[in-house]
C-alpha cells in the first residue's frame, strides 16, 4: 500500500457497489451498456479483453448469454433473480464459481442482476456474440 512520508496509509482511488443485494431497487442510476441478446453491463474494472474484470450484468426477461468457454476462473453472485445453464438454476444469494476450461451458455427467463469476476476473458463459441440459438443448441448436444 502507498505511504506518506510520515508512514501512514495514503487512500486510493477503489469502487465501491453498496446495498450489493438491493441493487435492483436502484438499477437505474448507473450508465449500462450493451453485452449480448437482452443482456445489459456494466464494467467495474477491466475491459473483458484481456486480464480480469468485473462486472454488473443485467439479462432482461429471456436475456441470454451465449455459450463460451473459460480461459480462467469465473465467479458469479446472483444479486437479483435467477439464471440457468445446462448444470441448473442459480438464483439470488448464490455464489458459482466455474472453472478455467468449462463451458457453457446462460439464460434468464424472468430477467436478473449478477455481479461477475473472472480472472481472464471468455472465449465465445459461435461466430456471433448475440446468437439467440447458441444455448439450447449446446443443451441440445449434451
Amino acid at each position: 500500500m502507498p505511504e506518506s512520508k510520515s508512514g501512514a496509509l495514503v487512500p486510493y482511488a477503489r469502487t465501491v457497489v453498496r446495498g450489493l443485494f438491493e441493487f435492483a431497487s436502484h438499477q437505474n442510476e448507473i450508465e449500462w451498456s450493451p453485452f449480448s441478446d437482452g443482456v445489459d453491463i456494466h464494467r467495474l474494472y477491466g475491459d473483458g479483453i484481456s486480464g480480469p474484470t468485473a462486472a454488473l450484468l443485467r439479462f432482461r426477461k429471456a436475456g441470454r448469454v451465449p455459450v463460451h468457454e473459460h480461459q480462467g476462473y469465473e465467479h458469479i453472485i446472483v444479486l437479483e433473480g435467477a439464471q440457468r445453464d445446462h448444470n441448473g438454476v442459480s438464483e439470488r444469494g448464490m455464489l458459482v464459481v466455474s472453472p478455467p476450461g468449462t463451458q457453457h451458455g446462460i439464460v434468464s427467463e424472468a430477467g436478473c442482476i449478477v455481479l461477475a469476476i473472472y480472472e481472464k476473458p471468455v472465449k465465445f463459441l459461435t461466430d456471433d456474440s448475440t446468437d439467440n440459438g447458441a444455448l439450447d443448441r449446446h443443451q441440445s448436444n449434451r
